[in-house]
């Protein structure tokens, strides 16, 4: 997408009038959602609801494998605000995709209300659990579809280069397989991440530059 490899500065791109009502909306948006999340995870939490079968995910052992799962997901998010950096224009896709993204996941967790696998290993992010409410709470019923999964595949959608591209697609599968080896998502959660995912992105480019 033109916009997209168009080098320009934040400080030119702030001087243009749609991007700079668009960035201090998704910004308002982000913060609003990031608020609001930990009062809708501790209700789904006390929420009861269905355990699926699940033959492949029987199949794998469940392991703890919190530090790799860690490490793949904020390199690449680092990786991201760098290109975000270079890109500013890049930061519209990102941060609508997130918004996107998270309304979908609030949407289908409150239609499909899931219990978590058997044998679920809790999954350690000290970054990522602020969104849970911080203070050692473990949500595990935030399931379909796996928002882990789901993020690492937008980056892949958003990023240009061609090594960006490697990197975050093999981080998407990576973090599929990982969230199963944990046994925190069901492999149904698993592979609509990546369907769901891919027409947020559509979305989000629509937002950003119409």
């Amino acid at each position: 997408m033109a916009l997209l490899t168009e080098n320009i500065s934040w400080s030119k791109a702030w001087q243009e009038r749609r991007f700079r009502n668009k960035t201090i909306i998704a910004l308002l948006l982000v913060t609003i959602i990031l608020t609001l999340l930990p009062t809708f995870f501790a209700f789904i939490e006390k929420r009861e609801g269905m355990v699926l079968q699940d033959y492949l995910l029987d199949a794998i052992p469940a392991m703890d494998v919190s530090i790799p799962t860690f490490i793949i997901i904020w390199t690449v998010v680092i990786l991201v605000l760098y290109r975000i950096y270079q890109n500013p224009r890049l930061f519209l896709v990102v941060a609508y995709g997130f918004i996107l993204m998270c309304l979908a996941r609030i949407l289908t967790i409150s239609l499909l209300p899931l219990n978590p696998p058997t044998g679920i290993i809790t999954l350690q992010d000290p970054i990522a659990n602020i969104a849970y409410g911080g203070n050692g709470i473990f949500i595990t019923k935030d399931l379909f579809y796996s928002g882990h999964t789901g993020n690492m595949f937008l980056f892949f959608l958003c990023l240009e280069a061609k090594w960006d591209k490697i990197i975050t697609l093999t981080a998407s599968f990576l973090i599929g397989l990982l969230v199963l080896i944990q046994h925190i998502h069901y492999s149904i959660d698993v592979f609509a991440a990546f369907i769901f995912t891919y027409f947020i992105y559509l979305g989000a480019k629509k937002i950003a530059f119409f």
